[in-house]
């Protein structure tokens, strides 16, 4: 068994290209996952929910974000929390990034 990366570098991770978006498994434990999404302008994070906790913060861009029926406009520098279960989803109002954290990792991802 090799051992878990404890550090990544830019190029490093699993990169995945979504419509309207690429999602980048940066580092994973069991219990923790990060996951960079990089968005075009329009690009949409379609309403979802799962069991994990997430929360991300907006490293470039702006976001509308939906969380629960709610929708907020969350620009660089912001951030929010998805607890366990609740319906949410991004659109992307310019290209942007967002850097999520998932506890316990997102198996789907891998």
């Amino acid at each position: 068994m090799s051992p878990t990366p404890l550090f990544a570098q830019p190029a490093d991770g699993k990169l995945t290209r979504l419509d309207g978006s690429t999602r980048r498994v940066i580092l994973d434990l069991p219990e923790l996952m990060l996951v960079e999404f990089t968005f075009e302008k329009g690009g949409i994070g379609a309403l979802h929910s799962h069991p994990h906790l997430q929360t991300s913060y907006v490293a470039e861009g702006v976001f509308e974000v939906t969380i629960d029926g709610v929708t907020e406009t969350i620009a660089k520098g912001g951030a929010y929390i998805v607890p366990s279960g609740l319906v949410h989803g991004v659109k992307a109002l310019e290209a942007g990034k967002l850097i999520d954290s998932f506890t316990p990792r997102r198996e789907d991802f891998l």
